[in-house]
C-alpha cells in the first residue's frame, strides 16, 4: 500500500504522514527531505543555486525512485509536487492520493511561524502571505482535486477516521 499526501505547504502532510505511517507500520518519507539528502543542500539553496525547474526535476526523480524502491510507504509531497510533469497521474497510478484541504486561515497561521524555512514565501510580507496562499491554492486546486480522498476537516478528524477514510478509498 502506498499513501501519498498532497496539499498546500503548511497543510499538515508531514504531521499526518508520520502518524499514519507509525499506525500502519509503513515507512514514511518526506519528499523535500529526500531531495535535500540526495543533493546535500537545503531546498532554499537548491532554489537559489539552480532554480525551481531544477528542483522540480529532482523532486520527480526522487518520488519515482522512492515508489520504485518501496511497495508500501507513506509519502508526504511538497505543495507543488502534483502540479508538475504529470506527477498527479503518476501518484494516482501507484498509490492512494490524499489531499489535505486545510483552511486558508490555518495554513496562514502555520506559515507565518516558519516563513524563513520556506523558499517560495520567505520574502513575502505577512500581509501579502494570505493573498499568495489564496492565489496559489486556486492555481493548484485542479491538481489537488484529482486526489482519491479529500480531507477538509483536518483539525477535527481522529487518526482512526483518517486511516479508515484512506483505507476505504
Amino acid at each position: 500500500m502506498r499513501i501519498i499526501l498532497i496539499g498546500f505547504m503548511g497543510s499538515g502532510k508531514t504531521h499526518w504522514g508520520l502518524q499514519v505511517a507509525h499506525r500502519l507500520q509503513l515507512p514514511f518519507f518526506d519528499l523535500d527531505e529526500e531531495v535535500v539528502k540526495a543533493e546535500d543542500k537545503t531546498v532554499a539553496d537548491i532554489f537559489a543555486d539552480s532554480g525551481e525547474e531544477y528542483f522540480r526535476q529532482l523532486e520527480k526523480q526522487t518520488m519515482e525512485k522512492l515508489v520504485e524502491d518501496n511497495e508500501s510507504l507513506v509519502l508526504s509531497c511538497g505543495g507543488g509536487t502534483p502540479c508538475f510533469f504529470n506527477n498527479i497521474d503518476f501518484m494516482k497510478k501507484v498509490g492512494i492520493v490524499v489531499w489535505l484541504n486545510t483552511h486558508v486561515d490555518v495554513i496562514l497561521q502555520r506559515l507565518l511561524k516558519e516563513k524563513a524555512k520556506r523558499p517560495l514565501i520567505k520574502d513575502i510580507d505577512d500581509e501579502g502571505l494570505r493573498t499568495y496562499i489564496i492565489r496559489k491554492l486556486n492555481e493548484r486546486r485542479m491538481y489537488y482535486e484529482q486526489a482519491d480522498v479529500v480531507l477538509d476537516k483536518e483539525d477535527a478528524i481522529s487518526m482512526n477516521d483518517f486511516i479508515q477514510t484512506v483505507l476505504h478509498a
